[in-house]
Formats: structure tokens, sequence, C-alpha cells
């Protein structure tokens, strides 16, 4: 009898040990998460989308409504609060509040005063007229074409205001089409962890190429580069480019 209670009690000690260090890695495994979004707990974010011209007050852009909720879905775990706001009624100040900007500079306000201030190495051609580089990214030396449906990219940035340790990061993704803005939302909330590791809590600023989404959709992604420096070092005069097309 006595063997079998010592067999109990080792038993339910062990059960008991493997509870507190399994909710110890979760609730690390959280902190860290939530460190990397700068999303604590009860904390406030944006999540700023491009307004349906065909719409009322706000309604999302049909194609963005899937994105939305791929970052939905990390707000809620990290315990965070969010609120939808238009491209054209977002004016608070970087830093304040964690924010994810989705869309494309020529059509989102939001995100083109993003792309000047904080990745001044970085240009899209807004060219209105169907020649080669319409739409296409320009980052330093380098130009990505858009090929619709089978070569597409799309920009993954985390930035910080520099040297504020309690600032909020915003996340940019920007994309030449809308398919590109869902692929990098999918790819952050699959791979933070990774890039938490890779970056820390510091800025970056990623190219992603997503392949055949005619057929695919937004699950073919590649990272094509690391281009924070190029993407945060002033543009000069634009000479010769490099093109950068399908294979």
């Amino acid at each position: 009898m006595r063997d079998i209670v010592l067999g109990l009690i080792a038993v339910g000690a062990g059960a008991v040990l493997g509870w507190l260090a399994r909710s110890y890695l979760w609730k690390r495994r959280l902190r860290r998460k939530q460190a990397f979004f700068g999303l604590p707990d009860n904390s406030e974010s944006l999540l700023v989308v491009n307004r349906d011209a065909g719409g009322g007050e706000l309604m999302v852009v049909r194609h963005d409504v899937s994105a939305l909720l791929e970052l939905a879905a990390v707000i809620k775990d990290c315990g965070a609060h969010t609120q939808v706001v238009a491209h054209d009624a977002a004016q608070q100040s970087f830093g304040e509040r964690t924010e994810f900007c989705v869309g494309n500079p020529v059509a989102h306000r939001r995100m083109a005063a993003h792309m000047h201030s904080l990745l001044p190495g970085v240009r899209v051609n807004t060219e209105p007229e169907p020649v080669p580089d319409r739409g296409a990214f320009q980052i330093g030396a380098e130009r990505y074409r858009l090929e619709a449906g089978l070569t597409e990219y799309v920009i993954l940035a985390r930035l910080t205001a520099d040297q504020d340790r309690d600032a909020r990061p915003v996340f940019l993704f920007c994309g030449q089409r809308a398919v590109t803005s869902q692929a990098a939302t999918r790819y952050l909330a699959r791979h933070h962890e990774k890039l938490a590791r890779k970056h820390g809590n510091n800025s970056f600023v990623l190219l992603l190429k997503i392949v055949n989404s005619q057929a695919y959709g937004p699950d073919v992604v590649e990272l094509v580069a690391d281009v924070t420096r190029a993407a945060q070092t002033p543009l000069p005069t634009p000479t010769g480019r490099t093109s950068h097309r399908a294979k």
C-alpha cells in the first residue's frame, strides 16, 4: 500500500511539474509574441485599410478582408484590441499604437506617407498607362516588375521609431496587387517566431514574391531578400537599373 501511495504521489507531482513547465513555456512564448507585435495585454492597435469608393462610412475593399482576418487572429492571440480605420481617416502620430497598414501607396494615403518618411529607398511606379513598368517596385538600384497572376511582389516591413524603446511598431504590407497583401499578412502570421529570432524587436524590410497567384492564390510565397538597408537609404537620381522578371 505504501508503494502504491508513493507511486501516486510521484505521478501527481510529475503531472503538476509538467503542467507548470508547459504553462511557463506558453507564457514566455506569448510574451515574446506580444513584444514582437507591440501588443501587450489589453493594448490597442489600428488596422488601416483602403476605403471602398462605393461604400458608406467605412466599407473595407473586398480584397483586403482576408488580409484583415489574418491580422485579427494575431491581435486576438496577443490579448489586444483593434480598430479598423480608413486610410484617409488615420491621423495619429507614428508609434502611439501598433499599426497594421495594408494597401498600395497609389490609392492608400497612410501607406504613401509611411513609405515617403520611413522607406525613402522605395519607389512605386504609378504610371497610369499600361507600360511594362506599371506598378513596378524600385528598391535601391533594383526594379521588380509586376506580371499579374504570375510574379508579383510585396513589401513586408516592421518599423519602429529610432531610440524610442516604448514606441509601438508599424507593420506595412505594401503589395503590387491585393492578393499580395493577403500573402504578406499570412507570411507574417506563420513566420513571426522565426522573424523575431532573427531581427528581435528591431526594424526590418523584406521583399516577398508571390508565385502564380492565378493558380495558387496567396499560398506560394518566396522570400526574395532582406532589403532593409536599401529601403531606408534615399534613392539617388534614377539611372540604369536592373529589372527582375519571372523565369
